[in-house]
């Protein structure tokens, strides 16, 4: 998936009205001490889960608001500047209806678990926009940035060319390497997931708690396992925790032990744990799992320190698990041909069978 940590967030009006985070004080600060001299063209990029969502909103908001406030940011001792919120501005722009403010991004499909590409009508519609006559500042965010088609970035090349007066362009992404040489060479570049372990081990220890659908509460260790397997995005942590599959996964690692071991049926497998969780959540255990035994017949540090990975990994030869991660890496392409999730699950399962003839040099 391919957002900060949940493409909902886009829509999500909290999403604005948090705080800036303590790992980004830093940028933060870079940026509004040089207010106006912004320049046009921002690319804040990072993994998924470091916040750069919330970030370039709250940066968009900050530069349109009427009342910049100096805040003191409980958790530094650095002072901050932030929006006010309470300005006719911050209020629209809290409410999605701000006259000033032009947001882009791809259509996520839930069901193919994908982002669309961005068209070159949606940057064509940006020009109009550029071109108006009002006071103050004009901001356009583009999320999911690397999601532009040539013909689209194309379009915003001659929009960066010619950006305008007062005009701030955003480019949001998780993989800003994807975006054409051209576009990254006419931007101002900010790398928002520099996050030190410290940092990461500290959010999740204060914004654990428990949720509706996952009300239990994690041990330091859970919660290590989840910055390791979010590779120490601390918001990706968060929503593994928080996400029902979590608290499974010691469970479906020994289901797939003893589906192996005892050769039990493949189809019976599938279709349990499919009424137990939904298709995303397994492929997301299954990817994991993957990870680990491959890592450990390559004799690398593990995530899930609490599956017995030693076990499971001793029915499967490398070349098997390579055949498998294969396997899993087509799942995007099937489901975008419309395969059936329950049916690429069971395929899947049928392939976790496939453990004959693993010689001893292998286990």
């Amino acid at each position: 998936m391919s957002e900060d940590h949940h493409p909902s967030e886009l829509h999500d009006p909290s999403s604005k009205e948090r705080g800036i985070y303590t790992w980004h004080h830093p940028i933060w600060q870079k940026l509004t001490t040089r207010y106006p001299e912004l320049g046009h063209a921002m690319l804040f990029y990072g993994k998924q889960g470091c916040g750069k969502q919330q970030f370039s909103l709250q940066f968009a908001k900050w530069v349109l608001c009427l009342n910049k406030p100096t805040s003191h940011d409980l958790n530094d001792s650095t002072m901050i500047q932030t929006a006010c919120g309470q300005c006719k501005s911050c209020h629209w722009f809290d409410a999605d209806t701000h006259p000033q403010v032009k947001q882009i991004s791809a259509d996520f499909d839930e069901k193919k678990q994908s982002y669309s590409a961005i068209k070159i009508d949606q940057i064509r519609e940006l020009n109009d926009f550029i071109q108006q006559t009002v006071d103050g500042w004009r901001v356009v965010v583009i999320h999911q940035a690397d999601k532009m088609n040539i013909a689209s970035s194309n379009a915003l090349l001659k929009t960066l060319e010619e950006p305008g007066d007062r005009v701030l362009m955003i480019l949001v992404s998780d993989a800003m390497l994807q975006l054409s040489a051209t576009i990254r060479s006419r931007v101002q570049q900010y790398a928002l997931d520099r996050i030190t372990i410290s940092q990461a081990q500290q959010f999740l220890s204060e914004n654990k708690l428990p949720t509706s659908e996952n009300p239990k509460e994690f041990n330091a260790d859970e919660q290590q396992i989840a910055l390791a397997l979010a590779h120490y995005m601390p918001l990706k942590a968060q929503d593994i925790l928080n996400s029902p599959w979590f608290a499974k996964r010691v469970e479906f690692a020994q289901a797939w032990i003893n589906l192996v071991k005892y050769k039990q049926q493949p189809m019976r497998f599938a279709n349990d744990w499919l009424k137990a969780l939904d298709f995303k959540a397994l492929m997301m255990m299954l990817r994991f799992n993957l990870q680990d035994m491959t890592a450990y017949k390559l004799q690398q540090a593990i995530q899930q320190s609490d599956l017995d990975i030693a076990d499971l990994q001793q029915y499967y030869s490398l070349e098997q698990l390579f055949d498998l991660d294969h396997a899993f890496n087509q799942v995007p392409k099937q489901l975008a041909q419309n395969v059936q999730s329950a049916l690429i699950f069971e395929q899947l399962c049928m392939q976790l069978m496939n453990v004959d003839g693993v010689s001893a040099e292998y286990r």
